[in-house]
């Protein structure tokens, strides 16, 4: 034996990591992996439930968005009462949400069907922001209100921006469409579902 081997001591077995430790990861692997693969690949998102389906909006009050205005006049902030008496689309949105910006012209679209208010709560945003944003892109919203903490959004249940709810004249929350409009899930999907509504189905 070599002096080395002896001011080292005998070698030490080397031990594994524990399978206690590595199964919290491996469970979350698990889950995430699953969640992804619902969201993207082989689920479809609109078929995640949502709770506040035909049960009446949550309270809030949200107030405008600063500075911002429409034809010259400032769009006011709204509140759970003013979903009342009239068919609703609210959409979720904001400056930084790249998805958004994609789905915006179907948005535009959609303000010009009758017998409808357009409101949009602008989540997490700054106002200037949100200004240019809708100042470049054309202004939808008859309303718009600032959910600047994210509070009300997650009152609504939103799982991330853009989602797009359509509350009927009694302030029940009929619809949601989780994730960016697209041409198809646009005509085929979300304006089906709008004229159901509108027709008091």
């Amino acid at each position: 034996m070599s002096a080395s081997d002896t001011e080292a001591g005998p070698k030490q077995p080397k031990r594994g990591v524990p399978i206690l430790v590595l199964l919290p990861l491996v469970v979350f692997a698990a889950l995430a992996g699953l969640f992804l693969f619902q969201l993207t690949l082989g689920g479809d998102p609109q078929k995640i439930p949502s709770a506040l389906i035909n049960k009446p909006a949550p309270e809030f009050v949200l107030a405008p968005v600063e500075g911002l205005e429409k034809d010259g006049k400032a769009v006011t902030g709204f509140s759970s009462e003013d979903l009342k008496g009239k068919v609703s689309v609210v959409n979720v949105f904001a400056s930084w949400c790249g998805p958004c910006r994609q789905e915006h012209p179907l948005l535009e679209e959609l303000a010009k069907v009758d017998g409808i208010e357009m409101v949009g709560i602008n989540y997490k945003d700054k106002p200037e922001n949100a200004r240019r944003f809708l100042g470049s892109l054309g202004n939808p919203y008859d309303r718009v209100g600032a959910d600047a903490s994210g509070r009300a959004a997650i009152d609504w249940g939103v799982y991330g921006v853009p989602e797009t709810f359509i509350v009927d004249e009694n302030g029940m929350i009929r619809y949601k469409f989780i994730g960016p409009l697209g041409p198809q899930s646009y005509s085929e999907t979300f304006l089906p579902e709008l004229e159901k509504i509108l027709a008091g189905g």
